[in-house]
C-alpha cells in the first residue's frame, strides 16, 4: 500500500527552529535526468571516438574498453557534479533541483555513492519504471536510491531578497572590510542553510534564553568552519551577532547567488 504522500518535508531543530523543504515530483526529476543522459552520451560519445583507434589493433579490446568507459562516466558523472555541485547535476542546476539528507543533515559522499550506484536497478527495465514507481508510492518521492542513501531530491524556490533594515538595525558588520572572505562564505554556504540563519533570526524572540544562546552559538560555530575570518573582526562580537552578520552578506550580496 502507497504511503501518504506529501509535498513538502518539515523538519523541526531540537533548539525548536522549523523549516520547510518542497520536495521534488517525478516528472521534474525525470526531466532533469533527460538532460543529465544527453550529458553523459555526449561524454561516452567523445570517448568512443577516442577508444574507436583501438579498434584498428583489437575489435575486441576496443569494445571491452567502450563498455567499460560507458559504465565509469553513467555512474562518476553522478557522483562527481552531485559532489563538487553539492547535490546537484545538470539537468538538477537546470531544474532547481537539489539532493539533500532525508533528516536535513548535511549530505556526505557515501550517500551519492550509494544512490548513483543504485541507478542501475531504479533504470530497470526501461526509462526509470522501477524508480518512478518508487517515487510515486513513496511519502517522500524517493526512488530505491534515494532510500538507500536515506535521501531526498528538494526544488530550490527563488529567495527574493529579505528586508534586513530591521534585523540588522545598529549592527555594523565587521565582516564587510573583508570582500574575499565574504564572496567565499557566499559560495560555501547552501540556500537552505541561509535561509535557516535567516529564521533563527526572525524568530530568536519566540525562543527561551538558554536555546537561543544555544542555538547561535551552534550556528555561529558552523559557520565559522566554513570561513575565517581575522580575529579583530570576530573577537568583540557575540554568536547572535555573528550570525547576523553572515545574513547581512547572504542576503544583502549582489551576485545574486541567494
Amino acid at each position: 500500500m502507497a504511503a501518504s504522500r506529501t509535498d513538502t518535508l518539515t523538519i523541526e531543530t531540537p533548539e525548536g527552529i522549523v523549516f520547510s523543504l518542497q520536495l521534488a515530483g517525478p516528472l521534474t526529476r525525470f526531466l532533469a535526468w533527460c538532460v543529465d543522459m544527453a550529458c553523459i552520451a555526449a561524454i561516452t560519445g567523445g570517448l568512443n571516438t577516442v577508444l574507436s583507434v583501438l579498434g584498428v589493433i583489437n575489435r575486441d579490446i576496443a569494445m571491452a574498453a567502450v563498455a567499460l568507459a560507458y559504465f565509469i562516466v553513467s555512474v562518476g558523472y553522478g557522483m562527481a557534479t552531485e559532489w563538487f555541485w553539492r547535490g546537484q547535476t545538470v539537468g538538477k542546476r537546470l531544474l532547481r533541483l537539489r539532493v539533500a539528507d532525508a533528516q536535513g543533515l548535511r549530505l556526505q559522499f557515501s550517500q551519492i555513492a550509494i544512490r548513483n550506484l543504485m541507478r542501475f536497478v531504479d533504470s530497470l527495465p526501461a526509462f526509470y519504471l522501477v524508480g518512478g514507481l518508487a517515487c510515486l508510492l513513496s511519502a517522500k518521492a524517493q526512488r530505491l536510491g534515494d532510500l538507500a542513501g536515506n535521501t531526498i531530491v528538494v526544488w530550490i524556490p527563488r529567495i527574493s531578497q529579505p528586508d534586513l533594515k530591521q534585523l540588522l538595525k545598529d549592527s555594523p558588520n565587521s565582516f564587510t572590510a573583508y570582500p574575499q572572505l565574504c564572496a567565499r562564505l557566499r559560495h560555501r554556504v547552501l540556500p537552505r542553510e541561509a535561509n535557516l540563519a535567516l529564521q533563527a533570526l526572525l524568530r530568536r524572540d519566540e525562543l527561551a534564553d538558554d536555546a537561543r544562546v544555544k542555538l547561535f552559538s551552534e550556528m555561529a560555530g558552523y559557520f565559522r568552519t566554513m570561513v575565517a575570518f581575522p580575529q579583530e573582526a570576530d573577537d568583540s562580537i557575540s554568536d547572535e551577532q555573528y550570525v547576523r552578520n553572515v545574513a547581512d552578506i547572504l542576503f544583502s550580496s549582489k551576485d545574486g547567488r541567494l
